[in-house]
Formats: structure tokens, C-alpha cells, sequence
């Protein structure tokens, strides 16, 4: 196991600059995962610490020692990618087994390391089948196998499971957060699902256009977004956002929104009048049975069973809440909503900062 550090790194291709000074660090045995949307930088930054691409600038140190000119072998980090990348014409064990041939390791330990990698994934009756006569799922574990038997300081995964259907994803994922959990062994993931994210990671990094906008654990950027971006970003369904005017001259804090007030628990930071964006997550309102909240005109529901997701419109706004069971709301019909005030997130709405 390693700690991984970055430190200003810059990447350019030619005269366009990708990654602008990047500087964080993943302590030993840590699960990090790197999230943000299609060119963020969140790959290519992967890329240069397992050697496959030139650093502009800045270092990456392993175990503080900086691997800048090591070639990608002799890092001691092991990648699976987004394809499983095996070869056709050998069995299950031999291409778990190949990349400790070729440093010609001894055949007992090679044996010794498939068998255990094989045990940790049941693979063990799949070994001397061809990739051809497996299932993606089951292809994908030859991969995290092949990247096992080497015994890497680092695992870093590159979107693995996106090739996936939906529900061997889900069933993938906590195969992965299960064998984190067996090897302790330091792992940067790379994806642009951010419920991957917030599952797998003990920290997320939020990447965005080539800076990064967050670090903290999943909670932390639930609950307390340090931006716009990234409030919106992080969450399924996201948070609804809309923009309104910050009064704090009555008993308690409210925004001027939709033709209507919204709640806010308290605001330190804010001034009276000042624009802002208030932002409330769907699982943070909810359908009144009594009494006066914000009124709303159900467009759409959608039933799931455990949950039920209402698409509703506000003074033209259309936001989304989501309920714990079912509701006999139907289209077209006005509902009373209540807003979880302490939920209530205000950012600025030029800068789209935090306001505490």
C-alpha cells in the first residue's frame, strides 16, 4: 500500500491546457474516487499516474517519492480499464497470470497468487474457460484478478464498470467496495456516475473543466456543497435550483422565489436583497396533508414502489421532489409543500459560492 500525492499538476495538449494545477493528496489504504462530467481532466489525470501520459507540469510522488520519469512497469501501480482488455486466445488463468510471466515470476507464486485472486472473485471453476465464454460481469473480475495477482501499491480503475447493464452495475460496485474493504489496498477510481461516487469513495474528488471543485467524504458534499456545481452535480435526483432575492429583515431568513418564500433556517453571510440561488434537494420537500405551504401543480408522477418521484411546477419553475411511499396526487391537481428549512442551501448567484 502507498499514499499518492499531486502536487500543481498542469496537462497540455499543444497549446490547450486541460489540467490547471491540481495539488491533493490520498492517504495509504484510502479509496479516492475522481468524478465530474466528459472532459474534465478526471482520466487523463489518472493516466499520468500510472505513467500513460507526460506531465505537463508539477509532480506525483508515490510513497513520496516522486515517479514523474518512471516508466509505467516499474510504478508498481496496477490499471483496469473501461474495456476488460484480455486476451481472446488464453484461459481465465493465464491472462490473470500473464503479467507476472513476464517478470518471470516463479511458478509456484504465480500459482499461489491466481488461486488466491480467483478465491477473493469466484472465479476459481471459471479458470480455464476463454473470455469468449464469460459474461461481462465475470470479464470484468478476470481484469480486477489480473490487477490483484500483482500485488500493486496502488489499483486504479478506470471507469470499469460503464460497459456494464444497470443492475450487474449495481452488483459490481459492491464487489469492488468489498474487495477494497478485504485488500486495504490505496485506489483511485475514475467515473463520470456519480452515484458510483458517492457508494464507493471514502473522499471524492469533483473535477470540473480541469480544477478541482470539492474534496470531501460523500456526505460532506451532500450535505454541504461548497458550490453550485457541485451541488447540482452530486445527488440523483439532483438539487432543484432557482433564482430569487435574500430577505433577512423578518423573524427568520427567507428567499423571494417563484412568486413565493422559500424557508431558510439562517444565513450569516448573506445581505437583505442580495441575489442569490436557493437550492433544496427533492428528498427535502415534502406533500402536506394540512395547513398552507408553497402551493405547486403536479405535472407528472412517477410511481417506483419504495418511492414516488413528482415532477411539479412552481410560478413556471418546474422542480422535483421525492417521497418515502406513495401519494394519491394526480396530474394537474395543486399541492401544498412543505420545505425541510435546515436543508435549504444559498449560494451567490454571480460566483455560485456557498453562503453559510
Amino acid at each position: 500500500m502507498a499514499s499518492v500525492s499531486f502536487r500543481n499538476i498542469e496537462k497540455s495538449f499543444g497549446k490547450t491546457k486541460i489540467i490547471h494545477g491540481i495539488s491533493f493528496d490520498i492517504q495509504d489504504g484510502e479509496f479516492v474516487v475522481l468524478v465530474g462530467p466528459s472532459g474534465c481532466g478526471k482520466s487523463t489525470l489518472l493516466r499520468m499516474l500510472a505513467g500513460l501520459e507526460e506531465i505537463s507540469g508539477g509532480d506525483i510522488a508515490v510513497d513520496d517519492k516522486i515517479v514523474n520519469d518512471l516508466e509505467s512497469k516499474d510504478r508498481d501501480i496496477a490499471m483496469v480499464f473501461q474495456s476488460y482488455a484480455l486476451y481472446p486466445h488464453m484461459t481465465v488463468r493465464d491472462n490473470m497470470a500473464f503479467s507476472l510471466k513476464l517478470r518471470k515470476a516463479e511458478a509456484a507464486i504465480t500459482n499461489e497468487r491466481v488461486a488466491k485472486a480467483a478465491k477473493i472473485l469466484n472465479l476459481d471453476v471459471l479458470l480455464d474457460r476463454f473470455p469468449r465464454e464469460l459474461s461481462g460481469g465475470q470479464r470484468q473480475r478476470v481484469a480486477m484478478g489480473r490487477a490483484i495477482v500483482r500485488d500493486p501499491k496502488v489499483f486504479l480503475f478506470d471507469e470499469p464498470l460503464s460497459n456494464l447493464d444497470a443492475k450487474l452495475r449495481v452488483s459490481m460496485r459492491a464487489e469492488i467496495k468489498a474487495l477494497h474493504q478485504r485488500l486495504k489496498t490505496t485506489t483511485v477510481y475514475v467515473t463520470h456516475d456519480q452515484i458510483e461516487a458517492m457508494t464507493l469513495a471514502d473522499r471524492i474528488v469533483v473535477m470540473h473543466d480541469g480544477i478541482i471543485e470539492q474534496i470531501g467524504t460523500p456526505l460532506e458534499l451532500f450535505d454541504r456543497p461548497g458550490n453550485l456545481f457541485v451541488a447540482q452535480f452530486i445527488g440523483s435526483p439532483s438539487m432543484n435550483v432557482f433564482e430569487g432575492k435574500l430577505r433577512t429583515t423578518g423573524d427568520k431568513p427567507v428567499v423571494e422565489a417563484l412568486g413565493v418564500n422559500w424557508p431558510v433556517e439562517r444565513v450569516t453571510q448573506g445581505v437583505d436583497g442580495q441575489a442569490v440561488s436557493y437550492g433544496i434537494r427533492p428528498g427535502d420537500i415534502s406533500i402536506m396533508e394540512s395547513g398552507q405551504g408553497v402551493p405547486a401543480k403536479v405535472i407528472v408522477v412517477e410511481p417506483t414502489g419504495a418511492e414516488t418521484e413528482l415532477l411539479l411546477e412552481v410560478g413556471g419553475t418546474r422542480i422535483v421532489t421525492v417521497m418515502h411511499g406513495r401519494t394519491d396526487a394526480k396530474p394537474d391537481s395543486i399541492v401544498q409543500l412543505h420545505i425541510n428549512a435546515n436543508k435549504a442551501h444559498i449560494f451567490e448567484a454571480q460566483t455560485g459560492r456557498r453562503l453559510d
